[in-house]
């Protein structure tokens, strides 16, 4: 079942952590895969947001309706999913890893093209890149409708229950600029988290 449309309109930093254990759905691919690493985008509030100078060609997806995938190309190399979320203000949640549950040997083909050496297990959706190439989502994917059955790839709610303190904080990685937030999210003891800041990530505190 994918999940609602005011699930995702809600601030950044409340749906990144509640999308970890969410499943990604392709469904003509037969490929579900378990979403344990995400990073939230706050627009104009945030620097570090494509969102940061207002709306544009490539961010109109980002003040669009919450809900829709943006997807970018990202220095020049690779795909990248974010899911848009908010009340049309720019805000977006960046998918960086997925464990497979399902569809495990179209993701390794994928994977393992042109590669010297040959992805693997956690490895296969591990980083924004690896994710997209795996589930192969490309700019076709952008403005995608994540909450609907019929869409090609959707976002599904968790299957299994995932506990408040298996979800832990950090500062996002790969960005120069407002670095220091910890709005980076992970699922604890996950291996296909896909690496790691300057400190240790520790237990949410919505109280903050």
């Amino acid at each position: 079942m994918p999940l609602s449309r005011s699930f995702f309109a809600r601030d950044a930093n409340l749906v990144a952590p509640d999308l970890i254990g969410c499943e990604i759905v392709i469904p003509g691919d037969g490929i579900v895969a378990r979403i344990v690493e995400t990073e939230a985008y706050r627009g104009m509030e945030d620097p570090a947001a494509h969102s940061f100078r207002g709306e544009t060609p490539r961010t109109a997806p980002m003040f669009g309706p919450p809900g829709h995938a943006y997807v970018y190309f990202n220095y020049g190399m690779h795909w990248a999913l974010n899911a848009v979320v908010g009340r049309r203000n720019g805000h977006a949640v960046l998918i960086r890893a997925a464990e497979i549950l399902q569809g495990e040997n179209v993701v390794r083909q994928r994977r393992q093209t042109g590669q010297k050496r040959l992805p693997d297990g956690p490895e296969l959706l591990r980083g924004p890149g690896n994710l997209a190439r795996g589930l192969n989502i490309t700019g076709n994917d952008n403005r995608t409708d994540l909450c609907s059955p019929t869409s090609r790839v959707f976002i599904s709610r968790r299957t299994e229950v995932v506990e408040a303190e298996n979800i832990l904080t950090s500062e996002r990685i790969g960005i120069r600029v407002a670095t220091d937030q910890h709005w980076r999210y992970t699922l604890a003891g996950s291996g296909a988290v896909s690496g790691v800041g300057k400190n240790k990530p520790e237990k949410i505190n919505r109280k903050k």
